[in-house]
């Protein structure tokens, strides 16, 4: 996730005092405002816990007011400190840290602590209802999702919550992954906007742990649920024989059976991007980036406005970093001219192996960088787990304390509809030549970065052998 402070506010306070507020926002959006004294205590508590030696160092205190300039560097001092403490694998998962973001998100929002109905909704568009507290954190809310589905504590951890925004032609723009220091219920409530939801999807990516969920009813009608949406999207290609196959498994509700036919079609398990822009094969080339099977996948429109396809696997991925610059905003677009405006312009680059001893930077533009960013992330996390012989069920296990089942009525997975017919109007792809590969290196300009320079390490990259190539 990427932490930022791009502003501060002089806000009152007790008594008819004033204080500088600095407002901490999470991919571009507003989370919350604390003031110094907060983030102080914050600091205090972890260096308590953790020792100085893990905390990073914290701004100093003042002895006087701060001139504009001074609170401009505690800006941007205490902007590095949040990047730090999260980035941090031990201090960005404790719970000090997240409930310190948790209790501020609620305060900044002025919502209180009250019951409250919330909608999930499932990949089949269906509503389910759950009754939840204003305070409860995203765990917290799935639990309760799972409860009123009646799906077993051991295939909690095999879902996660994803804020969506679904567009009026139905389209779905993945905004992120829910996480441990919000709420959900105070996140969705305070973006104002009906075409924000949260939707209950797998959280995992590879199709093997399908059959743990499949041997449970509940976690059967959820995989299925998802899968028809997906090939409803175009998320997953179909042609004609497999649709047809398809439906007939549908018609004789061989649920099971789709899925396993749905699971050897392409694509299928990935999430797809909005179209957006890239440097790779060229500069300024229109993209629609996908993520599933351990890589990206690139549907990439040349100039010449032919279609190219080529992916790009995690394991050959260096490193990664997402980038955060400033653009000004002339009369509602992006221009170099001066403006009070501006728009956050986010960068995922990735550092990929093309051949032996050559590594290129690949850039891509996009508001969902950050989310793609989070998918790589995941995909590394999975493989480092099999790779050690590790359980992903231990990876993907969820606390259970009892206190949080809900006495909801149970509520059903509706089956969805038959398919419809498959869309003949796809564009032909071309796969992705080898020559595609061999273009000259682009450095990332980070001229304009107001995010640091945030390298994220893949350890699955350090196992790769020339066989690999």
């Amino acid at each position: 996730m990427h932490f930022s402070i791009p502003e501060t506010e002089v806000r009152s306070g007790e008594n008819g005092s004033t204080y500088v507020a600095y407002n901490i926002h999470v991919n571009g959006v507003l989370h919350c405002r604390v003031r110094y004294s907060q983030l102080l205590g914050l600091h205090e508590q972890l260096k308590k816990e953790y020792g100085n030696n893990v905390v990073p160092a914290f701004p100093p205190k003042k002895l006087f007011t701060l001139t504009p300039a001074e609170v401009e560097q505690r800006r941007e001092q205490l902007e590095k400190y949040m990047q730090a403490v999260r980035q941090d694998p031990m201090l960005g998962a404790s719970e000090t840290f997240n409930s310190f973001l948790r209790k501020a998100q609620q305060e900044t929002q002025q919502i209180p602590t009250e019951e409250v109905h919330l909608d999930i909704y499932l990949s089949n568009r269906q509503k389910v209802k759950v009754n939840i507290l204003t305070s409860d954190q995203t765990e917290d809310v799935l639990e309760a999702v799972a409860s009123k589905l009646d799906l077993p504590d051991d295939l909690v951890g095999y879902f996660s919550l994803f804020l969506i925004r679904e567009g009026k032609d139905g389209g779905c723009t993945f905004v992120r992954k829910m996480q441990e220091f919000e709420l959900p219920f105070v996140s969705v409530t305070s973006l104002r906007n009906p075409e924000y939801r949260i939707v209950l999807r797998k959280s995992y990516w590879d199709s093997a742990y399908d059959n743990d969920v499949m041997d449970n009813r509940v976690g059967l009608n959820l995989l299925y649920a998802q899968t028809v949406s997906d090939i409803e999207r175009g998320w997953i290609l179909v042609n004609k024989e497999q649709h047809r196959q398809l439906k007939s498994l549908q018609e004789k509700g061989s649920k099971k059976e789709f899925i396993r036919l749905a699971q050897t079609l392409k694509y299928f398990g990935y999430i797809k991007f909005d179209p957006c822009i890239t440097d790779f094969p060229e500069k300024g080339c229109h993209v629609i980036v996908s993520a599933g099977n351990n890589e990206l996948n690139f549907h990439v429109k040349l100039p010449n406005d032919q279609i190219k396809e080529g992916s790009f696997k995690v394991t050959r991925m260096r490193c990664w970093r997402v980038t955060s610059s400033q653009v000004p905003v002339v009369n509602g677009t992006a221009n170099s001219g001066t403006s009070g405006k501006s728009d956050i312009k986010l960068e995922l680059a990735f550092e990929y192996l093309m051949s032996k001893d050559r590594l290129q930077w690949v850039t891509v533009t996009s508001p969902q960088a950050i989310m793609m960013s989070i998918c790589l992330q995941s995909m590394v996390d999975e493989l480092m787990v099999k790779k050690s012989g590790g359980s992903i069920k231990k990876m993907l296990k969820k606390r259970h304390n009892g206190s949080l089942r809900r006495s909801d009525s149970q509520q059903a997975v509706k089956s969805p509809p038959l398919l419809d017919s498959p869309d003949s109007n796809r564009e032909p792809v071309v796969k992705l030549s080898s020559k595609l590969t061999s273009v000259t290196l682009r450095g990332i300009s980070a001229s304009n970065d107001i995010s640091g320079n945030n390298i994220h390490g893949n350890d699955a990259f350090e196992g790769i052998g020339d066989d690999d190539l």
